[in-house]
């Protein structure tokens, strides 16, 4: 029996870990066989506080890792398959496993979606990348290419165009699906154009990122595009499949919180992108596991 199982190990995982056994609960991490979330995948992260000359993105989830482990938080490195919060304790199965805990806390993050090239691919972190707050500063007076037409991708686009010398949105459509105020400021905004009907092929570069390869889906037309980095902004998926029926998600598959981590079970917990689609930071997902862990260790206090 632990006191809290935290699903997930990503910055709002870690954090929440570190919290729940600094404060003497017997917790468990079920990290995933993929585990430590996006920042896995980043280079250098220059924007986490504390560490002023950068550090590499999965440096930093080790640091965390380690900093839970201290206080005593064990780790199982295979990923959860089924929950059940239908009574207490509550259960979580891994594999032929289930674990019991006195209460849970979901942060298993949100996945971007990828065009799926091989290109891709393998230039990630070299050029391509999925977040403009991240990464624009690196671009200063560069050409980029946005890929998308939500309000991600213009968010992204405005972001970058504060920094890059051009900005151009590549859309398969003829049209954007972004909310109208968005569209306003890109359209306003000099440094942001627009390819229409329109999607990226390949992306060119052995090393780094040095173009795109596109095609308009209207005429077949191909072309090539000169540019230096690329920033794919067509959504993320939240990492909720195991938990459908279990709690309530809203229409994008999120959890739904209540008083900023609480779930619609008693007991369950939430913290991270899993549920905040609207800053997907490192920084604001640990403050949300910090969050999470203070509420459950006032929730077993009370229990």
């Amino acid at each position: 029996m632990r006191d809290v199982i935290i699903i997930g190990s990503g910055p709002a995982a870690l954090t929440a870990a570190i919290y729940a056994s600094r404060a003497k609960l017997k917790t468990l991490v079920v990290a995933g066989t993929l585990w430590g979330g996006q920042l896995m995948l980043t280079t250098e992260v220059e924007n986490f506080p504390g560490f002023a000359e950068g550090i590499q993105g999965p440096d930093l989830i080790d640091n965390m890792r380690r900093q839970a482990e201290r206080f005593g938080a064990e780790f199982v490195f295979e990923d959860a398959t089924a929950v059940d919060f239908s009574s207490k304790p509550f259960k979580v199965s891994v594999g032929n496993k289930t674990f019991e805990g006195r209460a849970i806390i979901i942060a298993t993050g949100a996945l971007a979606k990828w065009l799926g090239l091989e290109s891709e691919a393998r230039l990630r972190g070299r050029g391509v990348s999925i977040c403009a707050t991240c990464d624009a500063p690196f671009f200063k007076d560069k050409k980029v290419v946005v890929i998308g037409g939500g309000d991600t991708a213009l968010e992204e686009a405005l972001a970058l165009a504060k920094f890059a010398r051009e900005v151009t949105v590549v859309h398969r459509r003829d049209q954007l699906r972004a909310t109208k105020v968005l569209q306003e400021r890109a359209f306003n905004d000099n440094k942001i154009r627009f390819i229409w009907d329109t999607e990226v092929q390949e992306i060119l570069g052995q090393n780094r990122v040095e173009g795109v390869r596109l095609k308009n889906v209207k005429t077949g037309e191909e072309s090539t595009l000169a540019m230096d980095a690329v920033f794919v902004a067509i959504g993320h998926k939240p990492n909720t499949e195991i938990f459908r029926g279990k709690i309530e998600l809203d229409e994008k598959g999120y959890v739904v919180a209540r008083d900023e981590t609480r779930t619609s079970v008693e007991g369950v917990f939430v913290a991270g992108d899993v549920q905040d689609y609207r800053y997907r930071q490192a920084v604001t997902a640990a403050g949300a596991g910090c969050k999470a862990a203070l509420d459950a260790q006032k929730y077993l206090e009370e229990s």
